[in-house]
Parts: C-alpha cells; structure tokens; sequence
C-alpha cells in the first residue's frame, strides 16, 4: 500500500513538472514569436495579386489598379471605365500600423503625381483631409506641364506662384516639412527610387534613396505650429491619429510601386 501511494506521489510530482515544463516552453516560445515578428518585414505586395489592398472608403480595388510584371501599377487607361464612382486612392486594407519603418519603391512619368500616406483613417472625404502625406512627384517637369498658379496662391504664395514649391516636392511632409535639397538624389523619370518613411512619437524621418531629407517630431508644438499656419489649419483631424492604414494616391497619372514592405516598430521609451 505505501509503495502504491508512494508511486502515485513520484507520478503525480513528474506529471506536474512535466506540466510546468511545458507551459514554460509554450510562454517561451510565444515571447520568442512576439520578439521574432517585431522588426521583421512583413510584405504588403506579392508581386503578383492584389490581395490585401483596396480603395479607400471602399471595399474593392478601384479600376485602373493592377498587379503587373511584379509591381502594384495604376493604369490611367484601365482608370477610366465609367461604371466606378467611388474614389481611385487606395489602402492596405489587412491592418492598421502605429510606430513602423515602411519601405517602397516606385517610378513615376514626365509629369507625374502621386503619394503615401500613413496613419490613415477612413470616413473623410479623401485621405489628404486626416493623414500625413510623403510626396511622390516630378520635381523637374510638373509645373511645366501643369498650372499651379491658382492653387498656389489659394495657399497664399504670391512669389512665383506658377512654381513648385519646396512643401510640394518629391519626399517633403506634403505642406508640412520641406526635404532638404542638400544631397537629395531624385532619379529622372522613369527610373526607380526607394522610400522610406520611419515613424516613432519621438521621431520621423523620410528617407529618398538612402538620404535622409525629412526629419521632425510629430504633436510637438512646432508640428502643431505648422499644422495650424497653412494648408491643414481647417482641417481639424489631420495628422492626429496615433495608428491607421497604409495608403497610396491616385493623381490622374501613371504610378509604379514594388517591393512594398512594413516593420513594426517599438517607441524608444516603451
């Protein structure tokens, strides 16, 4: 009887352990996951579908955007089917993001027009209204092409009001910050560049093939300062929400992206 009770205790003490063991293996092996997808790249395009993205404020992709030869194209031909009412900028619908490290490269036509925004929500009219925006644009040839005169002096620019203006420049905070001119390479039309934005509450950068050209901090009372000085001072939410949607613009003009990739990332302080 008492070697029977005895074996029973040892039993029950190495079930237990063993129970232990394997609850501290599963807590482990989460915390490594958790540890392993924070900073890894997490691919918003395939190359080949277009899975994941779709218009904003919508539910499908809107006409005109296409997965082609390995990249996410907007074809204005394709665009223009009359059967679409809804708006053509689009998002990446599968997850909002708050602190990240996003990169992406694209190329754009003579003329051409076109932006990322992040921390988008939906429910405005377009995403411009509530979400920062890193300007994708023909520096050389846009305003040879288009007349910015009017637009420009709605905004207050009276010196050359038929000129592209610095806030209005590839990789600027678009009406925000500025990219800094010293150093910024932006390649002819037609060729690929690569973005990234870095996004921290202590800290955002833009980054314009490997230079970085736009550096701020966000809810600061400069950023405010800004904010309430020029294009966004009647726009009550723009800018202030913490987490949102990746996002894409169309400018009525062709557009190429690939290689979209996302890390999330943690604030300094945290």
């Amino acid at each position: 009887m008492k070697k029977t009770t005895y074996t029973t205790l040892l039993l029950i003490l190495v079930l237990a352990t063993a129970c232990k063991t394997e609850k501290k293996e599963k807590v482990e092996e989460q915390v490594a996951k958790e540890q392993k997808f924070e900073g890894e790249w997490i691919t918003l395009f395939d190359g080949e579908t277009t899975k994941g993205w779709r218009a904003y404020n919508g539910k499908e992709l809107p006409p005109g955007w296409i997965a082609k030869d390995g990249e996410l194209q907007f074809d204005t031909e394709l665009g223009k089917e009359q059967d679409y009412t809804g708006g053509t900028d689009i998002i990446y619908g599968d997850e909002e993001f708050e602190n990240f490290e996003l990169y992406v490269e694209w190329k754009l036509p003579k003329g051409g027009n076109s932006g990322i925004f992040y921390h988008l929500k939906e429910g405005y009219d377009s995403p411009p209204e509530v979400s920062p925006e890193y300007q994708l644009i023909d520096d050389e040839n846009y305003a040879s092409i288009h007349d910015l005169t009017d637009y420009n002096l709605s905004l207050g620019y009276t010196d050359k009001p038929e000129e592209l203006k610095p806030l209005q420049q590839t990789a600027s905070d678009y009406a925000m910050h500025a990219a800094d001119p010293e150093g910024k390479i932006l390649h002819p039309v037609g060729e690929w560049n690569t973005t990234r934005i870095i996004f921290t509450p202590e800290q955002v950068e833009h980054w314009l093939n490997g230079k970085k050209v736009v550096s701020f901090v966000p809810w600061d009372d400069a950023w405010y300062e800004k904010k309430n000085s020029d294009k966004w001072k009647n726009s009550e939410d723009y800018g202030k929400f913490k987490t949102g949607y990746i996002g894409f613009q169309d400018h009525s003009s062709p557009i190429w992206f690939r290689n979209i990739k996302i890390k999330k990332l943690k604030s300094p302080h945290q």
